[in-house]
């Protein structure tokens, strides 16, 4: 199943931000939108700048226009503001993108434990991302500094407490 870009998409000027504050301002909340969009339908939690600027998010071929490099900053740095971006280093050439946030992650992954009886069981992380009991849940393939910080999202409410094991990192519900 292929992605469905919007509308704007296909549409040149989407590809230069606009200079009326107002106008701008919409064609920001589109542009966050379209970019949690397509992270989330490809599944793409982490990736550089360079990576963000060479991909189909911000480069149409069929109209041969690229959002500029300056504007995909500003593009971030919105996603940043609206708590849904996370720069992985200082000079914010990585960044996590997270279309949905560590808390809400946590809830889904608590609900999950909930609903099949699971509280006071100890998981790994990779039973929990990767194991055949999740397969058909969101979190499912969760990329593993997500699951992290989802899992202490579920620490600070006390719902969970991250552990060490032999082979790794796990974690026990409450």
């Amino acid at each position: 199943m292929s992605f469905a870009w919007p509308w704007q998409y296909n549409f040149p000027p989407f590809f230069t931000l606009q200079p009326n504050g107002e106008t701008r301002q919409k064609q920001l909340s589109a542009w966050c939108a379209l970019a949690l969009a397509y992270s989330q339908r490809q599944r793409l939690p982490a990736m550089t700048v360079r990576e963000a600027q060479d991909s189909p998010l911000f480069t149409n071929h069929r109209l041969q226009r690229k959002l500029p490099l300056e504007s995909i900053q500003v593009v971030l740095e919105e996603l940043r503001k609206n708590g849904n971006l996370e720069w992985l280093d200082k000079n914010k050439t990585s960044f996590l993108i997270m279309w949905r946030r560590p808390e809400e992650w946590g809830k889904l992954i608590y609900q999950w434990v909930s609903k099949n009886g699971l509280t006071n069981s100890v998981f790994t992380l990779y039973e929990l991302a990767s194991g055949d009991d999740t397969q058909n849940e969101e979190f499912h393939g969760l990329d593993e500094a997500m699951l992290l910080r989802a899992l202490q999202a579920l620490q600070q409410e006390h719902k969970a407490e991250i552990i060490t094991l032999d082979d790794g990192r796990g974690v026990k519900f409450f």
